[in-house]
């Protein structure tokens, strides 16, 4: 659900053009990033500015994973030491820390951004110095995916993308719910809503569905009543509606205001205490979302993470941010050690062939554009609060 900023992304990779030159690995296949007992992994999150709630969230994850690491003898004898850089919620500094942690640091590899443009902005660096680049959160396909479709070698995810989740909801409508004729009502201004809205009329079509009304609204719209009614018209079993919180709470009030009871949906963009207040707890009762992680989740795996890092944070229970970057770490672990080294290139190859690795918040088969393919969570509203529901496979 994070917004790109691929424009300060532009800028900053044409200002720091010339420092790469000069910090290159200067085709080497490592980035020299381990001595003879640790192994280095940068972390380049926001940790301040006005996301600071997913960097510092992703970073609590990390430290738990290399703690927990650390104390079990570490990845092949060596111990992980984290070196930690504040992005500040900026692309042009994710720049910078990257181009530190890649020169001057020297690391193996490196954890983060948290947000798709911070993580684009590193991409460059990542792939000029050979070093592993890996986003816990960034969900835009474009992080490693190009505009011209290439790949970039060594950037992954830890995170499914975000058309991938209305591929989760039509599949959970299909299956799940037994919808046969399904709306949907997207943010016309949202490359993420509309991303979604895509990949969910294309997989509920394909598993039988009709979509009987396609609306749309654009952000910062208050009134939906006249395009609900369109849809109310149409009588479908099912709406699917892409968006972020701040519209989608007032859509939920208002269609349940107008009589229409019938299943709605969404993705992570819904996730906020912020629609509870705008919706209204009653009014969310059989809706959906498609999300990470839930700490409800009685797979023995999840519980487990729950409950240590509830006695490391006392008593939090863990967020997806941090369940994410809780599996970052061990992702790039299984790597390593599949790689049997800590040279970059090796350690890349090994993360592209990852497959059914069993993570906190999915099971993760590496797809040939570095995307995870994972086991996707579904959490129903019920009465204000979001529960587990199940999980769905692509």
């Amino acid at each position: 659900m994070i917004k790109g900023k691929f424009t300060k992304f532009l800028l900053a990779s044409t200002l720091f053009t010339g420092i790469l030159a000069g910090c290159s690995a200067g085709g080497s296949s490592t980035s020299g990033g381990s001595s003879e007992d640790v192994i280095k992994i940068g972390v380049n999150f926001e940790l301040s500015g006005p996301v600071a709630s997913y960097g510092q969230s992703n970073a609590k994850g990390v430290e738990l994973a290399v703690e927990e690491i650390n104390e079990a003898g570490g990845i092949d004898g060596k111990k992980i030491e984290l070196v930690k850089v504040d992005n500040k919620s900026e692309a042009s500094e994710a720049t910078n820390a990257a181009i530190k942690l890649t020169s001057q640091d020297k690391v193996t590899a490196i954890i983060g951004a948290s947000t798709s443009g911070n993580t684009v902005a590193q991409a460059q660096i990542a792939n000029d110095t050979k070093t592993v680049l890996l986003t816990p959160s960034g969900t835009s396909p474009n992080v490693t995916v190009n505009e011209d479709g290439s790949v970039n070698e060594f950037v992954f995810r830890t995170s499914f993308i975000d058309p991938f989740q209305g591929t989760v909801a039509a599949n959970f409508a299909a299956g799940e719910l037994k919808a046969k004729n399904a709306a949907i009502f997207a943010d016309n201004a949202s490359d993420y809503a509309k991303g979604l809205a895509a990949s969910f009329k294309e997989t509920f079509e394909a598993a039988g569905g009709k979509i009987v009304a396609e609306e749309s609204y654009v952000a910062k719209d208050t009134d939906f009543r006249s395009t609900l009614t369109r849809i109310k018209s149409e009588n479908p079993d099912f709406i699917f509606i892409p968006g972020y919180y701040e519209e989608v709470g007032l859509i939920v009030k208002q269609a349940r205001e107008m009589g229409i009871t019938v299943p709605l949906m969404g993705g992570d963009g819904w996730d906020s205490p912020k629609l509870v207040e705008l919706a209204g707890a009653e009014a969310l009762n059989n809706t959906f979302i498609t999300n990470h992680y839930s700490a409800e989740d009685p797979d023995e795996t999840i519980q487990n993470f729950v409950k240590t890092f509830k006695e490391k944070n006392d008593g939090a229970a863990p967020d997806a941010f941090n369940g994410l970057g809780y599996d970052s770490v061990y992702l790039l672990k299984d790597a390593i050690e599949r790689a049997g080294s800590t040279d970059s290139t090796k350690i890349k190859d090994a993360l592209a062939d990852t497959k059914n690795l069993r993570l906190v918040t999915g099971e993760v088969t590496i797809d040939e554009n570095h995307h995870p393919i994972k086991t996707t969570t579904v959490l129903e509203y019920k009465d204000g609060k979001t529960v587990f529901k199940t999980k769905v496979n692509p």
